[in-house]
């Protein structure tokens, strides 16, 4: 955290305003400001102390030394373009790092748009919950979480220092990763299961319609837990969706197939093999820690 003194946070939801709260109780002394296109937002966040100012324009980004992107990833273009306006006149070189769930070409994009104004570093954290909004900002969210910091070939090493720094002062396990081999991976382990989530609510409603009852009053814990996170933020999980969009449709190729297969052992009676399907599921879930 003592690499740097003024830290800018575009996007004050949850996973940037737990950014900037664990910041400031990790004991870092430095101004953090963020920028956010609802003012109530702004407010919110200082009142909780959460930050120390910010404003809907992007002025706040003239100063700093670290800029960190945390909107849902359709946005960074539009994002991209204000940093750049409002840096123009800085004649300090910076970083700018992202908390984006999909890298890939956005990596190269923010690359392209940065040259010569910034260096720049990509990152996922793996954290979060369904919530959103700044008052929802957890303490430790990054503790222990691992954080993936995508670099290429056109990263400055400093900065990449820096950023994998930062993270592990967060309490984070920092990995590096391809950012185009990070999308695959993450399009299978949490892609993949928020669009499922969704689908079984979906589900669901429709099934409640053709019986003509809720459905959803007869759902217990376990229904709860798994589609917990069909509650996230319909923005993000829809531009995650674009972005990642060939990855996407290769694992739901992959589920359509698996639910095929249940779906044939239980119009042919096996018994047996489903049973053994089970069993193999739940032994290579009882191994994930």
């Amino acid at each position: 955290m003592n690499n740097f003194n003024d830290i800018s946070i575009v996007g004050l939801g949850l996973i940037g305003g737990s950014f900037a709260l664990n910041l400031k109780r990790g004991g870092f002394k430095g101004k953090i400001s963020a920028v956010d296109l609802n003012p109530s937002t702004i407010d919110k966040g200082i009142s909780l102390g959460i930050i120390d100012n910010g404003d809907t324009s992007g002025e706040v980004l003239k100063s700093s030394d670290l800029i960190v992107i945390a909107t849902p990833v359709g946005t960074y273009k539009s994002v991209l373009e204000t940093i750049k306006k409002k840096t123009c006149n800085k004649k300090e070189k910076f970083i700018v790092t992202d908390l984006g769930s999909v890298k890939g070409n956005l990596v190269y994009l923010c690359e392209k748009e940065l040259y010569g104004i910034a260096k720049f570093v990509g990152g996922h954290p793996i954290a979060g919950t369904e919530k959103s909004g700044v008052e929802n900002s957890v303490p430790d969210l990054f503790k222990g979480a691992k954080f993936i910091i995508t670099p290429t070939e056109n990263t400055d090493k400093t900065a990449k220092r820096k950023i994998k720094q930062l993270w592990k002062q967060l309490g984070s396990e920092v990995i590096e990763m391809n950012p185009f081999y990070h999308d695959k991976i993450f399009a299978s382990v949490s892609h993949l299961p928020h669009i499922v989530a969704y689908s079984i609510v979906d589900t669901i409603d429709i099934l409640s319609a053709n019986l003509g009852e809720n459905l959803f009053g007869f759902t217990g814990g376990g229904f709860k837990d798994f589609t917990r996170i069909a509650m996230s933020d319909p923005v993000m999980w829809r531009d995650i969706c674009f972005e990642n969009k060939e990855n996407i449709l290769e694992t739901i190729k992959v589920f359509k197939e698996t639910l095929s297969t249940i779906e044939n052992l239980i119009e042919k009676n096996d018994r047996e093999n489903l049973r053994n399907f089970f069993e193999i599921a739940r032994t290579k879930r009882n191994r994930i820690k």
